[in-house]
């Protein structure tokens, strides 16, 4: 192997190594317990926040208070069933 072929050889290895790191890292950011909680708060957020305006998105709050108040609803009238017999 010539000496070109072997210095072209290395240069390469040490690309790929850098590419290697940099993915290594990328992912050790993303499999964080901290990064994991943030994008998870984030799309939480965006489900009942506009991202653009920051307006509350009503259609959305109200679809979860309905079915908070309704499963309440339901865990008071199995109990009030439950307890006549």
């Amino acid at each position: 192997m010539s000496k070109d072929q072997t210095s072209s050889l290395e240069s390469e290895i040490e690309e790929i190594r850098e590419r290697l790191a940099g993915t290594i890292d990328e992912l050790i950011y993303r499999g964080s317990p901290k990064t994991i909680v943030q994008r998870q708060v984030a799309a939480l957020k965006a489900v009942y926040v506009d991202p653009v305006s920051g307006e509350p998105k009503m259609g959305n709050i109200a679809k979860t208070v309905g079915g908070v108040v309704g499963t309440v609803v339901l865990m008071a009238t199995l109990r009030k069933i439950t307890k006549v017999n």
